[in-house]
């Protein structure tokens, strides 16, 4: 194997220790190599503290000097609340630095350029499709002035979510469940309908050991929910409730007092308009939201073309009747040529479930501007 490859894959190994917990910036993996021995190894950890590139520099020492290092995005080049990792890098003595995805960020953009000018070798593009893929959130953020949107969901074999009566306990197995916290982890909003809430009376938690949890946003245009639901009562995460001008001033009150917030957007075919959602989102630093349902807001996410990525949990089991609820809902295309179709897709046996990941949006379309 190419040795530039081999090493990339651990640097992307290590960054992906950091999915979850870096937001508002991106996942990094760096790994130092010298004599073809790796001497550093270091993620990006938490926003406001050092990098990956730092972290690597520092378990490698004096080792650094004349060294390769490897990074999944290009160094930053600029003073934030860290100083800009070129200047670790030139500073440690590497001789080259090898690069898999370039940074498209305005404010950090130009580290490859000037390790160049400052006599380094610099090597780019190295795996640049899995590593823009273990950043896609901030990329999309960076590009579109957007989160990334997946779209969740557990199901039959035939597409349903429920039976006729609403039972929907539980179509996936185990392991199934389990992954899909781990994607609350990874993402820092979780967005559900008011009829979900009022069904179902979720947690929207993320019950893995160690696990982060997603900030939780509730689409109810009315503030018409009732106060005892548990979005509202327990603490363990932070509730927003996105609704429209005209609810109820008293019923936002109510909510606050609960510690809950309240966005007031505008609205879009009698209900809150999604982009606008999204923006307010982004203002408040959230990068990525799993839109875990009902139907109908699934169904209005791929109306509007906002769905970048999808995880879809089949269960073995059958269910039928017309009257049983489907995954998505909305109004649909009106010829198969208009329907959203992935560009990339996985399957994936988890016990006796089947989950099946794609992209709408492919991670490495938003290195290029």
């Amino acid at each position: 194997m190419n040795p530039d490859i081999y090493f990339m894959r651990i640097a992307l190994k290590e960054g992906r220790k950091g999915l979850g917990r870096t937001s508002p910036n991106p996942p990094v993996g760096a790994v130092v190599v010298k004599d073809g021995q790796i001497v550093g190894k270091g993620y990006h950890r938490l926003a406001g503290t050092p990098h990956a590139e730092v972290h690597a520099l520092r378990e490698a020492g004096e080792k650094a000097r004349g060294a390769t290092i490897y990074v999944t995005l290009e160094p930053c080049n600029h003073y934030g609340k860290t100083p800009p990792c070129t200047q670790a890098i030139l500073k440690a003595g590497i001789k080259r630095v090898v690069i898999g995805a370039r940074d498209p960020n305005p404010k950090a953009q130009g580290g490859a350029d000037f390790l160049r000018v400052n006599g380094l070798e610099v090597t780019t593009g190295i795996l640049a499709e899995e590593c823009a893929e273990l950043c896609r959130f901030f990329l999309k953020t960076v590009k579109e002035r957007r989160p990334w949107i997946i779209a969740k969901a557990a199901m039959s074999l035939d597409g349903r979510i429920a039976t006729r009566t609403g039972d929907s306990k539980w179509i996936t197995g185990e392991k199934a469940r389990r992954f899909g916290h781990r994607l609350r982890h990874i993402c820092d909003a979780i967005l559900v309908g008011k009829n979900t809430v009022l069904k179902d009376d979720p947690l929207l938690t993320c019950r893995l050991k160690g696990g982060k949890n997603p900030v939780r946003i509730i689409l109810d245009s009315k503030l018409s929910l009732p106060l005892d639901r548990q979005v509202f009562l327990n603490k363990e995460a932070q509730t927003v409730v996105a609704c429209n001008n005209e609810a109820p001033r008293n019923k936002e009150k109510e909510l606050k007092k609960l510690g809950v917030i309240v966005w007031r957007l505008p609205v879009e075919n009698s209900q809150v308009d999604l982009k606008a959602l999204l923006k307010r989102a982004f203002n408040q630093d959230i990068l990525s939201i799993l839109v875990e349902g009902g139907a109908e807001v699934h169904g209005s996410f791929f109306d509007q073309g906002l769905v970048d990525e999808i995880a879809f949990f089949y269960g073995p089991v059958i269910i039928g009747g017309k009257s049983s609820p489907c995954a998505i809902g909305g109004d649909g295309p009106a010829l198969l040529a208009q329907a959203s179709r992935l560009s990339k897709f996985s399957f994936k046996r988890l016990g006796d479930s089947l989950l099946v990941r794609g992209y709408l949006t492919e991670p490495i379309s938003l290195l290029s501007f």
